[in-house]
C-alpha cells in the first residue's frame, strides 16, 4: 500500500532529522534520500495506475466508407486513383484501387496516408515546411515509407488524431487532397458523434 509506505518514510524522516541535530552528515543524507522515495511513490500512486492504455481508431467499417467516398469524388472528374485509410500508427486498414489507377498509386496512398498520420499534419503542409531550403527536418525526406505530396490527410475526432487517407493517382497532390477530404467529410458526421465519447 503506497500511503503505509509513505507514512513509514515520513517516521524514517523525523528520527533521521531528530538525528541531525547531533551533526550527523550521514542523517542528513538520510533525510534528502527518504524526501526523493517519498516524492517517487507518490508519483508512482497518481500517474501509474494502470499498466495499459487506449486508444480510438477509426473502424475498418467508417474506413471503407471514407475510402469508398473519395475514391467516388476522384472517380466524378475522371482521375483513377488509389485510396488508402490507415490506422493513427500508419499500418493499412483499407485500401482500394481503381482498375485503371497505376501500380505505383498503391504504395504512395499508403506512404502519404502514414506519413500524415506521423506529423498529424495534411502531407501537403508537411512537405511546405521540409521543403524550405533552411529546414532542419530535411533528413526526414529520406525516411522509409515517407511520402512528401498533397494527398495525405489526418482523420480526426474529438480533437484525436484516429486514422489518417491517403489518395493517390489524380493529377497533382492538391487534386489527390480533394479527394481525400471529400472521403472525411462522408464520415465527418459520425466522428463528431464519436467523439462525445473520448
Amino acid at each position: 500500500n503506497t500511503t503505509n509506505n509513505i507514512e513509514v518514510i515520513k517516521g524514517k524522516i523525523m528520527k533521521a532529522k531528530h538525528t541531525r541535530t547531533h551533526g550527523s552528515f550521514a542523517a542528513t543524507l538520510l533525510v534528502a534520500t527518504l524526501l526523493a522515495t517519498a516524492i517517487t511513490h507518490a508519483g508512482f500512486a497518481a500517474d501509474d495506475q494502470s499498466a495499459t492504455w487506449s486508444q480510438k481508431i477509426i473502424t475498418p467499417a467508417f474506413a471503407l466508407k471514407a475510402a469508398e467516398a473519395a475514391k467516388a469524388e476522384c472517380g466524378k472528374h475522371g482521375w483513377p486513383v488509389t485510396v488508402a485509410v490507415t490506422d493513427p500508427s500508419g499500418l493499412p486498414i483499407v485500401v482500394l484501387r481503381d482498375r485503371l489507377a497505376g501500380w505505383h498509386t498503391f504504395e504512395v496512398a499508403i506512404g502519404k496516408a502514414r506519413t500524415a498520420g506521423r506529423w498529424r499534419s495534411p502531407t501537403s503542409a508537411v512537405a511546405a515546411n521540409v521543403t524550405k531550403p533552411d529546414a532542419a527536418e530535411k533528413a526526414i525526406l529520406n525516411q522509409p515509407g515517407v511520402v512528401m505530396i498533397g494527398g495525405g490527410i489526418p482523420i480526426e475526432a474529438g480533437g484525436s488524431m484516429v486514422g489518417a487517407i491517403g489518395v493517390s493517382g489524380a493529377p497533382g497532390g492538391a487534386n489527390d487532397d480533394i479527394c481525400g477530404k471529400a472521403g472525411i467529410a462522408a464520415i465527418e458526421s459520425y466522428l463528431s458523434f464519436s467523439s462525445r465519447s473520448l
